[in-house]
Formats: structure tokens, C-alpha cells, sequence
């Protein structure tokens, strides 16, 4: 097992804005203590993007978190998109779907996949806009997802349900997007094998890493220093430096990122006994699920 030199998480966003609030990137090294990118104003999914192949061209020895799902669920239905006969059958070819149809929406939006005549269709837009191939209730899972909650491990959202304050189908078809145009810079597991050294890329999900630092079920968030220091001095981690603001996006990232250091050092992470190869392939996999 590969050890890294450099750990992130990339708090991701969604938003129709240029500039989200709700991105941020912490960073740490072996001896930490982990540390927010800031740039000014604040950071675009296309600066991520242009940060991430900078850190490929320099070979950087870095592993790369991203809170997004990275693919759609395909087993439940033996399909991403059923009923649509440009539904893909694999991620990288769902990816360049949906960066085509979204080619015109600016700072890698994604609404444009949503809007279109066939994708509409799988989505809850509103409470009184949903597609007809919506499945209801909670919405289509990826297997990991289910497994998530059937063990209790986290409660993932459908990428299929577009409303409410969890959903999580905006983030992650822009991330889509980008990792579209990444083009194979950086690996991605478990899409991808990993390499001896430089960047890698895995999907992450700040509430497991919340709830190893401490936090309570159902109050995995913290917005002020003392909760901050408390986490990671829980997970082995000096207090950063002080934050202009503890918004809960920053402080997610800082957590995640300590607890990052910690996650890739367990064997039993990059195996999960509930992934198998064709899940890989074809769905991927959330780092932290067992």
C-alpha cells in the first residue's frame, strides 16, 4: 500500500455562481496542522480544475478527497440513464455526456443535463416538478450509497433528487464536468489503478470523516474554534491556524483532510469487502466505506 506525502479535501459546490461559497480546500502534510487554500475572492470549480492539473504536471504526491458522487447508479436498473438511447455504460463516457450537453453553461454547470428533453426526466426538481423516470421517495442509489445506509455508515442522498438542503445532484454532476476535462490527468479510484507516486483522486464524504473526529450523529457540523480543535485533536491533529470565518465548509474540509492522513494508512479502506471489480468500474466507491 502507497503512502502519501500531501493530503486535500475539496469542499465542492454545485451552485450556478462563479464563485460558491460552499467551496473549500484544506490542505496537510505528514506533520500538519491542515490548512485552507484561500485565493481571492474565493475559489471557481474551474480554478479546482486548473489547480488539480497543476498538481499533475509537478507530480505531486498528493491524495485528493472530493466530497461529490463520481458516477450515477447504474446496477439497480443495468443502466445510468434507462430509456435514453444515449445513456452511456461507462463513467468516463457518463462524464463526456454530460460536459457535452453542457458544453454553453457557464463556470461548469450543469443545468443544461437537467434541462435537457431526456434527462429531465430522472430528476425531482421541485416538489411539484418531477420527472416521470424519478423513481420517488428517496431516489435512485448507487450500491455503495445503499450500503452506506443499510449499515448505518452514512446516509447518502440520490444524485437524482435536485431539492432540499442534502441534495447532492448538483455538486456532483458539475463534477462530473470536471473530471471530464481533468482528460486522465489524474487518476481516480477505483476507476483507475493507483500509480507508485504522484496525484490521486477519490470520492469522499465529509460526514464519515465528521463522525471519526467525534461529532455526533446528526450535529456532524461545527462552526466556531473550539469544535474545530476538538476534532482534530481527536483524530491526532494540531489546531490550525485561525479562520477569518468558521463557516462549516471550511471547517468540513480542515476536519476531512486530518482525517484523510489517518484513512490512508488502512488497508481495509482501498479493499472494501463490498466492492466488487465490476462495482469499480462501473459505479465507483466512497474512500471510508467498509
Amino acid at each position: 500500500m502507497r503512502k502519501y506525502s500531501q493530503f486535500a479535501c475539496v469542499d465542492w459546490s454545485g451552485a450556478k455562481t462563479e464563485r460558491p461559497t460552499g467551496i473549500a480546500v484544506a490542505t496537510m502534510n505528514q506533520d500538519g496542522p491542515p490548512s485552507l487554500l484561500a485565493p481571492h475572492p474565493r475559489w471557481s470549480r474551474a480554478d479546482i480544475r486548473d489547480w488539480l492539473l497543476k498538481l499533475a504536471g509537478a507530480k505531486t504526491d498528493i491524495l485528493i478527497g472530493f466530497d461529490l458522487s463520481m458516477a450515477l447508479p447504474f446496477f439497480d436498473m443495468n443502466a445510468y440513464l434507462p430509456q435514453w438511447d444515449a445513456s452511456p455504460t461507462s463513467p468516463r463516457d457518463l462524464w463526456r455526456l454530460i460536459d457535452n450537453i453542457c458544453d454553453d453553461d457557464p463556470h461548469l454547470g450543469s443545468s443544461s443535463f437537467v434541462a435537457h428533453p431526456e434527462g429531465k426526466r430522472h430528476f425531482r426538481h421541485s416538489k411539484n416538478h418531477i420527472g416521470d423516470l424519478f423513481e420517488g421517495g428517496t431516489g435512485r442509489l448507487r450500491v455503495v450509497e445503499q450500503h452506506q445506509r443499510d449499515t448505518k455508515q452514512a446516509n447518502s442522498a440520490s444524485c437524482f433528487n435536485l431539492i432540499g438542503a442534502a441534495q447532492v445532484g448538483k455538486s456532483s454532476l458539475t463534477g462530473m464536468r470536471m473530471l471530464h476535462q481533468l482528460d486522465g490527468a489524474i487518476p481516480i479510484w477505483p476507476f483507475d489503478p493507483i500509480p507508485e507516486s504522484g496525484p490521486v483522486i477519490v470520492e469522499i464524504y465529509t460526514t464519515v470523516a465528521a463522525w471519526a473526529a467525534g461529532l455526533p450523529k446528526g450535529r456532524s457540523k461545527t462552526r466556531n474554534r473550539a469544535g474545530l480543535v476538538q476534532a482534530l485533536k481527536t483524530l491526532g491533529s494540531p489546531a490550525p491556524a485561525r479562520l477569518a470565518s468558521y463557516d462549516d465548509h471550511s471547517t468540513d474540509a480542515l476536519i476531512t483532510a486530518a482525517w484523510m492522513q489517518q484513512a490512508a494508512q488502512d488497508e481495509r479502506l482501498w479493499k472494501p469487502p463490498a466492492m466488487t471489480a465490476e462495482i469499480a468500474e462501473k459505479e465507483g466507491w466512497t474512500f471510508g466505506i467498509i
